[in-house]
C-alpha cells in the first residue's frame, strides 16, 4: 500500500489490485476484524473469513500468543510470521495501512504459500542429520581403528590424535608383521574432512595387507603406489608416509620417506637427531616409486618421535609458528611428551586449521 507523502487509506482501486494478486490477501480493521479477502485466499487458503476475528480467519479458536496485527498497530512495523493452514505452510508479511493523517487504520496481510519451501527444508535438515550421524560413526570407527597404546615386540606405543573436523586425513598405524617383526607409519593426506579420512583408512588397510606378504620396504611402497593408481583419482589427490620396519632380534630399524615433510625425530641418551630419507609422495604423477631404504641401529632407551606438520604449523595470535624448535625442545625434556606438549601448546595459545597426529615409539 502507498503512504502520502506515501501514505493513503485504500480505495476500490486498491482492493481490485489486492483481488488481481496471486498470493492470497487480506485486510483487518483497528478490532482485529477481517474485512476484506482476495480471490487467490478465498478460492486456495480459506473461504468466507469476512467478520471474523484474524485468528478465526485462518482456522483458530484461540488467539495467537504473540498477536502480529497487535504489534503492527502498536509500533508501525511490519511483521513476517509463518503458519501452518490447512496442511501448507504459509509466510505472513503484515504492514500497516495509514489514512491521510498518518494514522493506522488496516492491516494488509499477504500470504504466500511456502509449503514446498518448508518441505525441502525439512528434507535437507532430515539428510543432514542422517549425514551429521554417519559422519559421527565414521569417526567413532576412525578413533577404533588407532592402534592400541602399549608394547608392540619390545617397543612402547603411545600417540596422539587430534583432527581439525571431525575426520582426519591425518593417520599413523602400528602392527605386528610376524614375531619378529613390527610395522609402523605416519601418513598425511591432503586436504581434511571426509575424502581425506577415507584415503587415511585405504592407506590402513593396504599397508597392513602388502606388509604381510613383503619385508621389502620398497615392494611394499611400491604395491602400494600401484594400487593408488588404480583407484584413479585426480591429480590433486595425494599423500606422503612414512614407513618402518622395526626387527626385535636384531633391534634394527629400516625405514623409507614416501613425501613425508616432518623429519622424524630420534632421540638417545639425551640428544635429538632425524630420522633422514627423501622421496616422492604416493601420487598420480609418477608410473612407478623406487626409495632409498635406510637403517638405523637401534637399542633400549631409544625414542623416536613422528608427527605431522598440524603441530608445526600451529599459530598463535601473534601469528608465531609453533614450530620444529619448540617440538624439539619439548620432546628432548619430557618422558611423557604428550602431557607437556598439552600444556606447552595451551600456553602457547597456539590456533591451527590442520589435523594433529603424533606418534611416540620408545624401545624397552
Amino acid at each position: 500500500m502507498a503512504k502520502t507523502e506515501n501514505k493513503d487509506s485504500a480505495n476500490s482501486a486498491q482492493f481490485r489490485i489486492l483481488d488481481s494478486m496471486l498470493d492470497g490477501v487480506r485486510l483487518i480493521n483497528k478490532y482485529r476484524t477481517v474485512i476484506h479477502t482476495n480471490t487467490s485466499l478465498e478460492e486456495n487458503i480459506m473461504s468466507h473469513t469476512i467478520g471474523k476475528i484474524c485468528y478465526e480467519g485462518i482456522g483458530k479458536t484461540e488467539p495467537c500468543k504473540e498477536c502480529s496485527a497487535d504489534i503492527v498497530f502498536d509500533t508501525g512495523r511490519t511483521m513476517i510470521t509463518y503458519q501452518d493452514i490447512n496442511e501448507k505452510s504459509y509466510m505472513i508479511i503484515s504492514s500497516p495501512v495509514y489514512d491521510r493523517y498518518n494514522a493506522i487504520t488496516a492491516i494488509v496481510e499477504v500470504f504466500r504459500d511456502i509449503t514446498k519451501e518448508r518441505e525441502l527444508e525439512r528434507s535437507i535438515l532430515q539428510k543432514n542429520e542422517r549425514m551429521r550421524a554417519d559422519i559421527s560413526f565414521a569417526q567413532k570407527m576412525q578413533i577404533n581403528m588407532l592402534p592400541l597404546k602399549g608394547i608392540y615386540t619390545d617397543l612402547l606405543i603411545d600417540h596422539y590424535y587430534k583432527p581439525s573436523e571431525l575426520l582426519s586425513g591425518d593417520m599413523f598405524d602400528v602392527f605386528k608383521i610376524d614375531k619378529e617383526s613390527t610395522g609402523f607409519y605416519i601418513c598425511d593426506v591432503v586436504g581434511h574432512g571426509i575424502s581425506a579420512s577415507m584415503i587415511s583408512m585405504y592407506v590402513k588397510q593396504t599397508v597392513r595387507a602388502i606388509s604381510k606378504k613383503s619385508r621389502d620396504l620398497n615392494a611394499v611402497m611400491s604395491e602400494l603406489h600401484r594400487t593408488f593408481l588404480a583407484l584413479n583419482f585426480d591429480d590433486d589427490i595425494y599423500f606422503s608416509i612414512f614407513y618402518c620396519v622395526f626387527d626385535k632380534n636384531t633391534k634394527q630399524l629400516q625405514y623409507l620417506n614416501a613425501g613425508h615433510n616432518c623429519v622424524p625425530l630420534f632421540k638417545r641418551e639425551g640428544k635429538i637427531t632425524g630420522l633422514m630419507a627423501k622421496g616422492y609422495p604416493i601420487s598420480n604423477f609418477f608410473d612407478s616409486v623406487n626409495y632409498s631404504i635406510e637403517t638405523v641401529q637401534l637399542k633400549a632407551g631409544d625414542n623416536l618421535l613422528f608427527y605431522t606438520d598440524g603441530i608445526t604449523e600451529l599459530k598463535n595470535e601473534n601469528d608465531e609458528y609453533f614450530g620444529e624448535e619448540r617440538l624439539v625442545s619439548v620432546f628432548l625434556e619430557s618422558e611423557n611428551i604428550f602431557n607437556v606438549l598439552e600444556h606447552s601448546v595451551k600456553v602457547f595459545n597456539g590456533q591451527g586449521n590442520d589435523d594433529l597426529a603424533l606418534l611416540d615409539i620408545k624401545v624397552i
